[in-house]
């Protein structure tokens, strides 16, 4: 029986595939629309396999926040070109919706959920023999609060999301913080929770620059904690200027809007 237009528009339908593979894997399968779909998935592992060496540099970053709970996914490819196609972006958002669903903690957590029939990990490998390009999911990231709040930067290269310990924060304040931590990319939320290993490399820095601009040894430590006090302030989010008015820091602007930010996270594939 030959394999018509509509039959190839079905199987489309059913797998996402492009034309010509959806015609070869209904010819294969003699029409059988079961086996065909299995043919188009087993070329999705084979290309899976085949290019799991190559680098995943490119792809879409999603973001979103419900009932206190905010999650970030970063779906992966190759190329600028598949990223932004709108099937790829389309399920990145279908894979943030089912993990914003059941508030996934972990990215093993999201690979396993089922989606379309298929666990999520799965689809991603049928996707690849779609686009003919290594893709892997990275980069799951979440929060949780009385509010949360989330922000995606326009080209879906990079988001944030912030929780906050009070319900009912006003949207634009918390997206105002959202914004903060995707422009001035904090390291930690204040300085007690920058990690000693970062203290003790700025130190480092500190002293040996101390050291390179002829300081006496004796002063080196001071001078260090000086340096190292003004990356907490340059660093941290609730230490920061704030974006909008650079007279106030986002603690400042935080407590005169009666909202305390006790958590964030951003994720990125920019280069920066």
């Amino acid at each position: 029986m030959a394999v018509t237009m509509a039959d190839i528009s079905k199987l489309r339908t059913m797998t996402g595939a492009g034309m010509m593979d959806c015609k070869n894997a209904l010819n294969e399968a003699e029409n059988d629309f079961e086996k065909a779909v299995e043919i188009i998935r087993k070329k999705g592992q084979a290309v899976a396999a085949k290019r799991s060496d190559r680098e995943a540099s490119e792809g879409c970053v999603l973001a979103a926040a419900k009932d206190g709970f905010a999650a970030i996914i970063a779906l992966k490819c190759e190329t600028d070109f598949v990223a932004k196609n709108a099937d790829f972006v389309a399920l990145t958002q279908s894979i943030l919706d089912a993990a914003l669903q059941v508030k996934a903690a972990t990215l093993d957590d999201v690979k396993a959920l089922n989606l379309e029939g298929r666990t999520i990990a799965e689809l991603v490998i049928d996707r690849s023999g779609i686009t003919g390009e290594k893709m892997e999911l990275d980069f799951y990231e979440t929060v949780s609060g009385g509010t949360a709040v989330s922000y995606i930067h326009p080209g879906n290269k990079l988001a944030t999301i912030v929780a906050f310990a009070e319900e009912g924060v006003e949207y634009q304040v918390a997206r105002d913080i959202a914004m903060q931590a995707a422009a001035m990319n904090p390291v930690s939320l204040d300085r007690n929770s920058v990690s000693q290993k970062v203290i003790d490399t700025e130190l480092e820095i500190g002293r040996d620059k101390a050291r390179q601009e002829g300081k006496p040894e004796n002063m080196l430590d001071k001078i260090a904690e000086g340096r190292l006090n003004k990356f907490f302030q340059e660093s941290t989010l609730l230490e920061q200027a704030f974006i909008k008015d650079n007279k106030v820091t986002v603690s400042a602007y935080l407590k005169a809007n009666k909202a305390t930010a006790t958590a964030f996270k951003r994720v990125t594939l920019n280069q920066e």
